[in-house]
């Protein structure tokens, strides 16, 4: 009885194995249907950088109110608030080569992963054909000359790979992440664009605040000079004052050259950049015209720079990296191909739909790699040290983009006390040059302390000047480095 009792026990657990043997087999094999790849496992790398921005005298600390936006969240328009500025920016989304150039290249690697996902699934074509014939008496078993004629309709599918591996899925994969490369890629061109489109644009008002400044130093240094060539004339000064003051008048006729000059050369790197004329009307007249761009917040680095779209664009070209290294594993393992037809074949056309017409065809083919001398193990080396290459590479990107945000938080921290330093010296030299002349017309002091009083005067101007344009150039980069620049 115990026997019995065991044998039909152990019956059972064999029973049993057995299930789990087929449901484990089973599983597999719809596992291996289903698609899966032989890439390794995706894990982000650690940013290579500090958790925090740097800090010091050149630093102030930039806080976010409770209701204000990520930088990277805040629309172009949002952050340009001068109107003829984001209508030259419109100008250049819309007429700009490089991003048109961008915008291409997003739909060349659509229609290439497009093509890749369409290798997952079969081709199916319709044939249709004839092939009509004709035997010599020699070659005929007859020993007659005969035609012989066969006609065929069907469908067909031809050099299917069945993927249990994942080779097909891994291409389709890697093809994807690039697609997704390129998206990023042109994002990060139109921020860069509208970036460089308004330090053109602010380059330019500066070139026309400084030419008009130095027209207006030229015309008072004539004016001057006439003063002192009557005086000359009526014996009040020396000819010493005279050629100082001739010196001034072309050292003023120089500058008014140099910055017409300049000024075309701006205005042409503004209408390279916008692809097309710009309409005078959109043009600035003066720097100090502009109306001030909205305040940001600088965020901590691992909300900002995972965020930035160059940043992101070499992540993605880390993952088809990696996702390249499961399509040369699956290189390693059999290919199974399926090739197939359906349909009606017959030897007379009026017989081609017949009962009993039907033809068909299955030819399976089994590859699989025995000897290759070594060249899948050399492509599986060389698709691992591409994924090493794009990790340097993807670190390399945050460690450029950390070190965009510290300069120009940086010069942030900065360039608000060097203009308001520069604006006080302007001031100051500006009050000696009055004394200066005041001096000069009573006889109390030479020409020359006018004439350095007045060097120091232009050049403080031309410094504000300066010093204004590369606070606006500062916020602007830090706009573009903090990811902003949303299309929206």
């Amino acid at each position: 009885m115990n026997t019995k009792n065991n044998r039909n026990a152990e019956d059972a657990s064999k029973a049993q194995r057995r299930r789990a043997l087929q449901s484990t087999c089973i599983s597999g094999m719809m596992f291996l249907l289903a698609g899966c790849t032989m890439a390794p496992s995706y894990t982000r790398p650690d940013a290579p950088v500090a958790s925090d921005w740097p800090a010091g005298p050149a630093y102030t600390t930039r806080t976010a109110q409770a209701d204000q936006k990520p930088v990277a969240e805040i629309p172009w328009r949002e952050f340009f608030i001068e109107p003829r500025l984001q209508q030259v920016i419109e100008l250049a989304i819309k007429h700009n080569r490089d991003l048109r150039v961008a915008t291409l290249t997003i739909e060349k690697t659509r229609a290439q992963y497009q093509i890749q996902r369409a290798e997952l699934l079969p081709q199916i074509d319709a044939t249709a054909g004839a092939t009509i014939q004709r035997l010599p008496a020699d070659l005929s078993g007859s020993g007659q000359a005969r035609i012989n004629r066969q006609y065929s309709v069907g469908l067909g599918v031809s050099s299917y790979e069945l993927d249990l591996f994942g080779r097909v899925r891994s291409l389709k994969d890697q093809a994807l992440e690039q697609y997704l490369s390129t998206e990023q890629a042109q994002r990060a061109v139109q921020i860069s664009l509208v970036a460089e489109v308004a330090n053109t644009w602010l380059a330019l008002a500066a070139d026309r605040e400084r030419l008009q400044l130095a027209q207006e130093t030229l015309k008072s240094q004539q004016e001057s000079l006439q003063l002192i060539q009557r005086r000359f004339d009526a014996g009040a000064s020396s000819q010493l004052d005279l050629r100082q003051a001739q010196t001034r008048v072309e050292a003023a006729r120089v500058d008014s050259a140099l910055y017409t000059a300049q000024l075309a050369q701006t205005e042409n790197a503004l209408t390279l950049l916008v692809g097309a004329s710009v309409p005078a009307e959109l043009l600035p007249s003066t720097l100090s015209s502009v109306a001030a761009l909205q305040p940001l917040p600088a965020g901590l680095p691992s909300e900002v720079l995972l965020g930035r779209p160059d940043i992101l664009a070499a992540e993605h070209r880390l993952k088809s990296a990696n996702a390249n290294i499961g399509a040369a594993r699956a290189n390693f393992f059999p290919r199974i191909g399926l090739s197939a037809s359906f349909g009606t074949a017959s030897a007379s056309l009026s017989d081609l739909f017949q009962p009993g017409s039907t033809a068909w065809n299955f030819m399976p083919q089994v590859s699989v790699p025995l000897f290759d001398t070594g060249a899948n193990l050399a492509r599986l080396d060389v698709s691992k040290a591409e994924r090493d290459i794009a990790v340097a590479q993807y670190e390399k990107t945050i460690q450029t983009a950390f070190r965009e945000v510290a300069d120009s938080l940086a010069g942030n921290g900065t360039l608000g006390e060097q203009l308001a330093a520069q604006q006080a010296l302007t001031e100051a030299t500006a009050d000696s040059h009055r004394l200066a002349e005041a001096r000069y017309s009573k006889g109390v002091d030479s020409y020359l302390t006018v004439l350095d009083s007045q060097r120091s005067t232009y050049s403080a101007q031309q410094g504000l000047i300066s010093v204004r344009l590369a606070k606006l150039a500062n916020e602007v980069t830090l706009y573009k480095v903090l990811g902003g620049g949303a299309a929206k």
